[in-house]
């Protein structure tokens, strides 16, 4: 029988009693119809489950009594940065949720010279909320129990010039090397830049490459921008993650 899982921003420890913010409440009471007595796990990102209890429940509030403290060792030994530019409505979505479920580690979403959607302001900061409750709903399914760092949106060239990754690679259908060729020890971190909808432009191209980036092939067919990022990331995995 699965586990339900529900990810709460709040500080959690064993053998407290917690207030359910409005968020669980909706989801555990209101659509999940658990009642007092049932038990489920909450978790809030500190790589831990909180097994609990409903112990209370009114109107418009319900009380969780927490019995004790899970270590979840569900994360990637490699350190995957999902570069990933932004990509218009569901597509930007099923892409944080796979890459989620596939163990990325952080996700940057970039603007590219080709990127469609336009993010500022008051819109931007809507889009980050968003995108972070695609990731806590991931996590939640997937059983993971640390969320993936996801970045502000941000140019490709200012996030490719201050990369961290000791390995920077850029899906590029016109590159001279495969995974074959690739050789990734356990201590590297790796960046995996994926272009958006039209792809990457011969200025993005040349930015990165300045950045260090090598060009990464997949295979003879285009991938779309929703498909190269994950099956790029899920043969990693199988290469050097935790699939192997």
């Amino acid at each position: 029988m699965r586990t339900i899982r529900h990810y709460i921003d709040a500080p959690l420890a064993a053998g407290t009693r917690i207030v359910l913010p409005e968020s669980a409440l909706a989801h555990l009471v209101r659509v999940l119809r658990l009642g007092i007595g049932d038990r489920f796990s909450l978790f809030n990102g500190d790589g831990c489950d909180y097994p609990a209890q409903l112990v209370s429940l009114g109107k418009k509030s319900a009380e969780a009594e927490l019995s004790e403290r899970v270590e979840i060792a569900t994360e990637s030994p490699l350190r995957i940065t999902l570069v990933q530019g932004i990509a218009r409505g569901e597509k930007m979505d099923l892409i944080l949720q796979k890459a989620t479920e596939l163990g990325v580690s952080c996700i940057a979403p970039v603007v590219t010279e080709r990127t469609e959607v336009k993010l500022d302001g008051e819109r931007a900061e809507k889009k980050m909320q968003h995108w972070r409750g695609v990731l806590a709903s991931a996590c939640e399914q997937c059983g993971r129990a640390r969320l993936p760092q996801i970045l502000e949106p941000q140019s490709l060239a200012h996030f490719a010039a201050g990369d961290g990754s000791n390995r920077r690679f850029v899906l590029d259908p016109d590159a001279g090397q495969t995974l074959a060729a690739v050789s990734i020890a356990g201590q590297d971190s790796v960046s995996l830049l994926v272009g958006p909808e039209g792809g990457l432009s011969e200025r993005d191209l040349a930015a990165v490459r300045a950045a260090h980036y090598e060009g990464l092939k997949l295979g003879p067919r285009i991938l779309r921008t929703e498909t190269a990022g994950l099956a790029a990331i899920a043969a990693l995995n199988a290469l050097y993650g935790d699939w192997r």
